[in-house]
């Protein structure tokens, strides 16, 4: 039977996994081999598998709930994707809040799916941005519970990928790499960036040949994890725009500057909010990590009279405020110019993590 590689690329909310997904895959394709998706999120209507998707890349989505509370509905996405491609590689992404991922995933596929499956070591990605102030001991703009959970998630890899390096100078970037180093001594470290390609082609080397897959449990208090996803808010929403010949970048460009403006001045920490505006096959991709200033936009939706428009924010407030927010700036933005139509709209908060399965202890490869 066919051992198909499975690779998880974990990490916080805003960290560049997506991104690196794609551009793994896209790699991984170049050399022959087969590729395969699998997407996490608590609802449905994910910019993610949207974003995969219009790459022509073979997506599955576990919505609903995460990996580790819903294993079976990720062996279900493996064999689906497995059957669908003939996957030789398939790389699937974790909701950012979610930890624990050894003990819950990485050992019960070890276990008992070690013959149709070999389980590359865990990634981590982080943003450093983000990186620097939990390594000074600080939440980075997150509740500290939410920061507990990033921090678990940093302790419980087998590889740390430093992402958005083009961002740092080298010595920004060298001394952050010897912080890690020294405080995740247990750790591979890698500094990766998506846009100059630094380091893709070593960590996929990394997790292609390695079988030292998910060497550690972490200690976790699941009050503390369960507190840190329940600060935030999540909403998923489509909405059908429609006006006459749109510049749909520049609209998409307003709406997220105007939501980015007020949740700084309501003090809400953003752990991410990302954002995908699709005209027929043009686009154009949003992404909020933090404050406003941490606002990108890439590729072009350009102009035309029709557009879709999906929203995933996950932010520190309740549910309730931050569908209100989210529909009033959509309302201000769209306001007796365009007409919107709402296809999907879910506004949640997490619930307490139930995983099927726990490890105490890791498996042996």
């Amino acid at each position: 039977m066919k051992t198909t590689k499975i690779i998880f690329a974990g990490g916080f909310l805003g960290a560049g996994k997506t991104t690196l997904l794609w551009e793994a895959a896209q790699r991984l394709m170049k050399k022959g081999l087969r590729v395969g998706l699998i997407t996490n999120d608590q609802a449905p209507e994910l910019v993610d598998t949207v974003l995969l998707s219009q790459q022509g890349l073979k997506v599955a989505e576990v919505s609903g709930s995460c990996f580790c509370c819903n294993f079976n509905g990720l062996t279900d996405a493996i064999t689906k994707v497995s059957g669908e491609t003939f996957a030789d590689v398939i790389i699937a992404e974790p909701v950012g809040s979610c930890t624990d991922l050894s003990a819950t995933i990485m050992q019960p596929l070890k276990q008992n799916w070690n013959a149709q499956l070999s389980v590359a070591p865990l990634s981590v990605l982080a943003d450093p941005e983000r990186l620097v102030p939990i390594l000074d001991g600080k939440t980075a703009d997150l509740h500290v519970d939410a920061a507990y959970i990033f921090r678990k998630q940093l302790e419980e890899s087998d590889i740390i990928l430093i992402t958005k390096t083009d961002t740092l100078r080298a010595e920004a970037l060298a001394t952050l790499l010897e912080r890690t180093r020294e405080t995740f001594p247990l750790s591979t470290v890698v500094p990766v960036s998506a846009v100059s390609g630094q380091g893709i082609d070593e960590w996929l080397e990394d997790v292609l040949t390695r079988t030292d897959a998910g060497q550690r449990i972490a200690t976790v208090d699941y009050d503390i994890y369960a507190h840190g996803e329940a600060v935030l808010g999540w909403l998923n929403g489509t909405v059908l725009l429609k006006g006459d010949t749109v510049d749909w970048d520049a609209l998409l460009r307003t709406f997220l500057t105007r939501l980015a403006q007020r949740f700084d001045e309501a003090g809400y920490g953003v752990g991410h909010v990302k954002a995908i505006l699709e005209n027929e096959s043009l686009y154009i991709v949003g992404n909020l990590t933090g404050k406003a200033h941490t606002l990108s936009l890439r590729n072009s939706a350009g102009t035309g009279d029709t557009a879709k428009l999906t929203v995933n924010a996950r932010v520190e407030t309740s549910p309730e405020e931050l569908d209100a927010l989210v529909r009033e700036v959509l309302s201000e933005t769209t306001r007796d110019r365009y007409e919107s139509t709402v296809l999907a709209w879910r506004c949640l908060q997490p619930g307490r993590p139930n995983p099927t399965y726990r490890f105490a202890q890791a498996v042996n490869n």
